[in-house]
This record gives C-alpha cells, structure tokens and sequence, in this order.
C-alpha cells in the first residue's frame, strides 16, 4: 500500500523542506525534571499524521501521538516544567509541546537555537495544514491508516482475514457470510488476496453511500449527471437556499474532481458528495462563523465565554495549578479567566486554590502566558478576575506585574475623558485587558479628586462559599487592607456584594458587579427571572460553581443565560456536557467568545421571564423536523480490536423550560462504519433565539451505563435547512476528523 506520496498531497505540502526536516526528524533532550533529561528520537511518521519518539536505549518501547491532538507549540522556557528545571541559557533552545487533551505537556531541548526554531515552525506549518484538510481528505486519510495497519505482513496485499481486521479497525463487524461475499467480488483475479485495483474497488464499495445516491438520482434525472440548473433546483427545494445559474457554476468550479465533466458544467457523484462535505454546506450556517453580530452594544448586553478556577487542571482539591490551564482555556475563545492570588515566598504572589494540596504557580508566569495566548483565537477583551487574598506588599507586586507585562493593552482609566457613563462596547476594547476586582472606591470619588475617601484601605474580600446559611457566609469574609496601585487598576468591574434587586438599582454603579454562588444564582433565575434580568440589562452579573464540586463538575449554564447572567463561569478543564453546551453557545460568531443577548435581553423595561413565558416578541413559535439519516466513520469507543459499537443517536432541545426536550433513534448493531437510522423527530420550539441543538451519539450497551462517542452542539438560529453533515466532538471537545452524521432539518413556523 504505497501512500506515503498520497499522504504528503494531502498535507498540502508536499515538497516544502519543513515537512521533510519533520520526516527525517532529530535527536531532542526530553525533560522532566532537573534530574530527568534524557534524549528522545522525535520524527514525522510517513502517514504525515502521527508523530513518533523513541528512547535511544535498546529495547525500550517507541511513543507516537497525533499532530491533531497538538493544541500549541510554544518556543523558550514558558512552561512551570521548563522554568523549574532548566537555566535561562538554554531558552533559545528550548520548546514546548501542549496538547489538547489532559496529556502533560512535551518538554524538548534542541541542540541549537536554530533547530529549535525549525522544530516550532515546521510544526506549527503543518498543524495549520492539517486543520485546513477537506472532510473527504481526512476521511480519505483515516481509511488509508487502517488499511495499512491491517496489512499485517506489509506486501501490500490483503487477505481476507486482514480484511475481516481492516473492517474491525473502521469500526465495522460484518457477518462472516457477507465479508467472504465482499471479498470475493473484490477478487477478481481470485488469488485469494486483494491487490492495486481490487483494493480500490473495495474501498468504493465500502465508501458508496446510498442516501447520497438517492438524493443525487432525484435531481440528475436528465442524463444521469447533475446539471448546474438541477443543483440550482437542489440548494432551492431541499436546502432552502437563494442560488442563481451562476452560484452552481462556482461550486461545479470549486468542488468537481473530474476535469471532463468540470468543463461541461456538470457536477458528478463525487463531486456532489464533496459539496455536501465541505463546511460552507454542513448543519452550521456559514455565515454564523465569523463575526457577524453587532460589536458595537455596552459590554453587559453579551454573554461572555467565562471559565472558573482557571488554573486548574483538574479537581478542587489537590490536582495541578499550571499556566497550561489558561492557555487551554484562552485558545478555546474563553473571555475570562479566574486568578486566586495568594502571598508567596520571596515576595512574588502565588496562584492556587486556597487551604487544599493544589499546587501554586507563580502570578507573574500566569499574566506572562495570559499575554502571550489572549488574543490567538479572539480578538475582543479578557476580563482578569482575581480573587485577592495578598498582602497590601504583595498587591503592589501584582499590579507591577500587570502593568509591565500586558502593558498599553491594560485598561488603567475609562475610555472617554471623565466619569464614564456606560460599558464600552467589544469592539472599542479589543485587544485589551479589564481586571475584575476589589476598590477602594467609587469611579465618580476618584474623578471629584476626594483624596479622604480615597485613603480607607479596608474592603471586604468575598471567597467563593457554597455555604447557604448567610451568617456563615459572614464569617468567611474578611477584612483586607487593598493597595491603592491594585484597586486604581479597577476600572469596569468592580466587585462589591449583592443585597437585592432594589438595593443595586438604588446604590450601585453600573460598573459594580456581584459574584452570585450557583445555587443563589438558579433561585433567582427560577423565582425573579425577570428582576434578574432587567438587574443584567444594567449591569454583569458572574456565577461560580458551587464549592461542593470539588471534582470540578459543572452545572447547566443555559439556567442562568435565560436570566440574562453574562459571565456564567464554568471548570473548562472537565469534559462534559455542561461543556459542550458552552462550546456550542459559543462556536459562532468569530468563536469570539461574546454572544449578543436577544433584544428583549437589553431592554430594561422587558416583560420577559422564561419560566411564565408571556406573550411578547420572544415567542416565536417554530417547528423542527429533523431526520437522523445516517452516520460516517463513528470512532471506537472500547480500544480492544475485536469490540465494534453499537450506536444510537439522541437529538436534545436546550433553552428555556417550555423548550427542553429529547428524543432519540433505535440502535444500529454493530457498525459505527455506516449505520443508517432514517427516523423522523419533531420538536417545538417556542423561543428560539435561546434555544441550543444538541445531537449526541451513544453507544449502546445492555450491561452498563451507554457510552459517549461523539456530540455537536449548536445554536437553534443557526441551523442550516436541509440535507447536512453534522461535525462530531469528542469528549474533550475536539473534532473527530472524519466522523460525522447526516440529517435532514426543516424549520417552520409553529401554529
């Protein structure tokens, strides 16, 4: 199976010099500790995929992991590893590799400064070329890998008990009278194994997809093949789009492989199916990708992608602090992160979760990574919420750090000359730093130059408490003595506690913010929704998870969006549910991590309450329908060869009450290769600019509880219509390259 030439195609860099430094690989120092340094053979693979390392002692087991599991690759000694481990001479030669699961981070020394900088760029090349990938190429790719590990014996053949593993490998257990049939239309020559062009039809036939086909014959009546009037006919009945005469012409241009029919104007099987493939054609509209809401409203009309304890890798109580949390965290689109500051040794602040066996790292690294990673995947504000529980000694040091490492970009002082009078928006604060906070003061004493009132330095420092009883609550408070250069650094997001509704719409600023425990937080969503709400269309309002999840569970956060919270802060580190509906929430609009509130969101007047539902321009009532046809490639979700799944499919409604709702397909024994399913669901959705869509895929297991295998969530509004290919996550929220499902969805208006 000679696909190492194909494999270079498909990485789309085939011939540059950076992919060949990679597939020659090196010899690297790995890191552990100041003890452990021992030298590891990393190179590229021939499958252009996979990376592999191999101890240089005989015997010793050689590692490989996937470069889509690469979440970064960081030149010098950022890492805690690197800094605690090494001497600042070798910084030029060092780099590190994070991933995006919880696998530890790849810490490498290189011989010279200069092959370290090869080592970053040609791996950061190719991530970036593998991300680009089509559907069908990645698809292409995986079949391809699974076909060489079958060929156990490497002579390019296959027999037919390696393609009984073959089939095992793409998660598919065919009964034993249907694989010989298989085999032997696949054997022409009957030799007794499969060769060249008998593997190629094997492939076909394994890859035909018969919905497709259905679907391409009802529109290719005239002579077989798609004309760019029958796709025209297509985008406008079944996917319910505007297309002319020259919108099929461009995707007959951009997605035919066949040259012949290309200069025909016609659009073959094959290149339908890569339409349909392609992102721009898939569950998610287009348009929703980038930004495409308006930035320009007050920072409080958005809800704002938020994590808690951010530093965290994984539980509350004696798991890892590290500054890999944040960068995890920031390249996800999240907008603001947590810092709980505690004094340290050598008069430099820690980071940690107070009073338990978390590990501490140093503020400074933390606000160093912040810098470096903020802006990769979101152009629009950080929000810094610290949590200060330092000495007014070691507050100065923390805002000396701020303001030297984030520099201009942190914001010290309101936009506009004076006492502002409202939140900028997004857009004017892009690229820039606000620190949540503790202050001595009020903006408007500050600006009427009350040197007095300015000179009180005690303020009472909330921990985050999950204890109900008010009186206890008390108790954890405690009096702090705040440094004037930290709290002056307080401009749009002052920390000050919640009393009621009515106290805050009397006292406070719109720049002053409550921190609100979940279970204050879902009372007031469920019994004053509307208070609440009409509260956030004035000011932010944060929610932390409850100080009993001390396994860094979550809660749901579309509770607490439906009552207009902004920053519903979750542990970004565990891989959940409550995550994928953050994920989903967020995916669009540039995954820029703010989300415009509906209208009636940011109106303080508005008569909305989700729990009651009355009527207003909220309700617009819509029918969905949605076909759950059929699924590709689905991963394998028990490790053993021999295990296949058992799939079954659940499409959930998020949103407000009356819109909850879940339904779910038959179960499809043993395929996760290309079970089909063509059952119908509907569902009402009455206030669909809240609403979530969530598709999930199990497999089912009569024993025990049914196993995760793979997710996507999106918002109602931006569905697509029709025929679509709806993207997989796995656990953790990453893509699943070539796994996916295929829906039909229409969208009506409700009676």
């Amino acid at each position: 199976m000679e696909t190492n030439g194909i494999e270079k195609k498909m990485t789309g860099m085939e011939g540059d010099p950076d992919l060949q430094f990679l597939l020659n690989g090196g010899d690297l120092l790995k890191v552990r500790s100041q003890s452990w340094k021992k030298t590891r053979f990393l190179k590229l693979q021939d499958d252009c995929k996979t990376m592999w390392r191999q101890s240089k002692k005989p015997f010793k087991s050689s590692q490989t992991f996937s470069v889509a599991n690469i979440s970064a690759v960081q030149l010098g000694r950022q890492s805690e590893g690197f800094k605690k481990n090494t001497e600042e001479q070798v910084e030029g030669r060092c780099f590190s590799i994070l991933f995006k699961s919880r696998h530890k981070s790849l810490d490498l020394i290189a011989s010279s400064e200069e092959e370290a900088g090869q080592w970053v760029r040609s791996l950061q090349k190719l991530i970036t070329s593998i991300n680009k990938q089509s559907r069908q190429q990645t698809t292409e790719h995986w079949i391809f890998s699974c076909l060489r590990k079958a060929d156990k014996n490497k002579d390019e053949k296959l027999t037919q008990s390696e393609m009984k593993n073959f089939l095992r490998l793409v998660n598919m257990d065919l009964d034993d009278n249907y694989a010989e049939m298989l085999f032997k239309k696949c054997d022409q020559s009957n030799s007794g194994y499969l060769a060249g062009k008998e593997i190629e039809h094997f492939y076909n036939l394994l890859t035909q997809r018969e919905e497709i086909d259905i679907i391409y014959g009802e529109y290719a009546k005239t002579t077989g093949v798609m004309s760019a009037q029958n796709l025209v006919d297509f985008l406008m009945k079944e996917q319910r789009e505007q297309a002319t005469l020259a919108d099929a012409q461009k995707i007959i241009e951009t997605f035919e492989p066949d040259e012949h029919a290309k200069d025909k104007k016609l659009l073959s099987k094959d290149g339908f199916l890569m339409y349909l493939n392609n992102p721009e054609a898939m569950i998610l509209n287009p348009e929703h990708v980038e930004v495409y809401q308006d930035m320009h409203q007050p920072l409080n009309h958005y809800f704002i992608s938020s994590s808690h304890n951010t530093y965290l890798l994984e539980d509350q109580l004696k798991g890892p602090s590290s500054t890999e949390a944040y960068v995890r965290a920031l390249l996800k689109g999240c907008r603001c992160v947590e810092l709980d500051c505690w004094d340290g040794s050598d008069n430099e602040p820690v980071i940690y979760h107070g009073y338990t066996l978390t590990s501490k790292i140093l503020f400074r690294d933390v606000i160093k990574a912040i810098k470096e990673n903020a802006f990769k995947t979101s152009d629009y504000p950080v929000i810094l919420s610290l949590e200060n529980h330092c000495s007014e000694e070691q507050q100065v040091v923390m805002a000396q750090h701020m303001s030297s490492i984030l520099g201009s970009a942190l914001v010290t002082s309101p936009l506009d000359d004076g006492v502002p009078q409202n939140f900028p928006s997004p857009e004017e604060l892009k690229g820039k730093f606000l620190i949540k906070g503790k202050r001595l003061n009020k903006l408007e004493v500050s600006f009427a130059g009350d040197t007095a009132a300015a000179e009180n330095t005690d303020v009472t420092e909330e921990e985050e408490s999950n204890d109900e009883d008010e009186q206890k609550e008390k108790k954890n408070q405690k009096k702090l003595k705040l440094a004037k250069e930290l709290s002056n650094m307080v401009i749009y997001c002052r920390s000050v506690h919640f009393h009621s509704f009515e106290d805050a719409r009397k006292n406070q600023s719109f720049y002053e913010m409550s921190s609100f425990k979940e279970g204050k937080a879902k009372s007031l969503a469920e019994e004053t929704a509307n208070a609440y709400i009409r509260h956030n269309v004035e000011k932010l309002s944060r929610v932390y998870p409850s100080g009993s999840r001390t396994d860094s569970s979550n809660y749901n956060p579309v509770d607490l969006w439906n009552a207009g919270c902004q920053i519903v802060t979750l542990n970004f580190q565990t891989d959940c549910k409550e995550m994928d509906l953050n994920q989903g929430r967020f995916q669009v609009n540039g995954k820029s991590g703010y989300i415009l509130k509906p209208s009636y969101m940011r109106d303080s007047t508005t008569e909305f309450d989700p729990i009651t539902l009355t009527r207003g321009e909220w309700l617009k009532h819509k029918t969905l329908h949605v076909m759950v046809i059929s699924a590709q490639q689905l991963p394998k979700v028990n490790k053993k060869s021999s295990s296949v799944v058992d799939p079954f499919v659940k499409v959930q409604i998020y949103g407000v009450p009356a819109d909850v709702a879940k339904k779910e397909t038959s179960v499809v024994d043993n395929n996760g290769f290309n079970p089909a399913w063509n059952e119908n669901f509907q569902f009402d959705v009455y206030v669909p600019e809240l609403a979530l869509v969530r598709f999930v895929v199990k497999d089912y297991d009569a024993a025990s509880d049914n196993e995760f295998v793979g997710q996507y969530t999106l918002p109602f509004s931006s569905l697509k219509m029709g025929y679509r290919h709806v993207p997989l996550f796995s656990k953790a929220g990453d893509l699943l390259p070539s796994a996916g499902l295929f829906v039909h969805v229409m969208v009506l208006d409700g009676e």
